[in-house]
């Protein structure tokens, strides 16, 4: 699957996009008919409590799946990410059968 980082307003390391990036490449054993994908990280500093946040837009056939998740660290916060994308996969595929 092809997949675009990008990390906003700071330059995230090599390790950090190959986590995300083996994250991500799971969702295809759900769902195999992923276009391609985004990645968005960015730090919130709201309240004076400093959280990252990871966005994940998957484009399949027909339509667009978007989760997001917030979390001390950015590996925490793309765990919830992929965990609630692969829930929406599922969900898709699921509604893709039973047409």
């Amino acid at each position: 699957m092809k997949l675009q980082m990008h990390s906003i307003h700071f330059e995230a390391d090599q390790q950090l996009t190959d986590f995300i990036q083996q994250k991500v490449d799971k969702l295809e054993t759900f769902y195999d008919r992923v276009v391609e994908g985004e990645v968005f990280l960015k730090h919130n500093n709201s309240d004076g409590i400093d959280t990252k946040t990871v966005e994940i837009k998957l484009f399949v056939p027909g339509s667009t799946l978007y989760s997001e998740a917030n979390a001390p660290s950015f590996e925490a916060a793309a765990d919830g990410a992929v965990e609630a994308m692969r829930r929406q996969l599922k969900r898709y595929k699921e509604k893709q059968l039973a047409h």
